[in-house]
């Protein structure tokens, strides 16, 4: 049986830089299951108060990054602020096609009729949207669809996208150039769309 197109596995955590940039480092380490479990758990390098906490956190951390490769860990835990945050950015969109599609149909609408917000509503029509294309999605409770809209929206915070949590008003993002370049590299049409929506 396919698996749905539209995920909650977003909900475990924003963009989180900081603890990415470990996850990152750890990756690019090569450690071992057993040294990963060690670093986590043991060594709680995510300063998480529990040890379920940092499995959960890690684990989407961990699942985000590893859809794309070496060269872009690199630049999480090396790069600027900036170029890191839209490494990460870049991660999360592909790992969860929920923030992706949301970013290509509905933000990149506002952007294109030059409308100055995003209204916390548009989520909700888009889930209602999301549904009519994929019939095996999850059916959520209204918890769950709001704890997703907490975290794409603070997702846009982090990477510019909205200025201001209060209002959600809107603001052209420019991807950096190393971004961009690893992604044509690596031919992620799917991203570069998604990624670039107030062009």
């Amino acid at each position: 049986m396919a698996d749905p197109r539209y995920k909650a596995d977003i909900g475990g955590g924003s963009l989180k830089l900081p603890e990415s940039r470990i996850i990152a480092g750890l990756l690019l380490d090569g450690v071992t299951e057993d040294q990963w479990r060690h670093a986590i758990e043991v060594e709680n390098v995510l300063q998480r108060r529990s040890p379920g906490t940092a499995k959960r956190q890690s684990s989407l951390m961990r699942n985000r990054l590893e859809t794309m490769g070496p060269e872009l860990w690199q630049m999480v835990r090396d790069g600027s602020t900036q170029v890191a945050i839209q490494a990460v950015f870049a991660a999360a969109i592909k790992h969860s096609t929920l923030l992706g599609d949301f970013l290509d149909l509905v933000v990149r609408d506002q952007f294109r009729m030059f409308r100055p917000d995003l209204p916390r509503k548009m989520w909700d029509q888009y889930l209602e949207q999301c549904r009519n294309r994929d019939p095996l999605m999850p059916v959520w409770q209204d918890s769950t669809a709001n704890k997703l809209a907490d975290c794409v929206y603070r997702i846009l915070v982090e990477v510019g996208y909205i200025t201001d949590s209060k209002t959600y008003r809107l603001k052209s993002v420019r991807i950096s150039g190393e971004v961009m370049s690893y992604l044509r590299e690596n031919n992620e049409q799917y991203v570069i769309r998604c990624i670039q929506v107030s062009i």
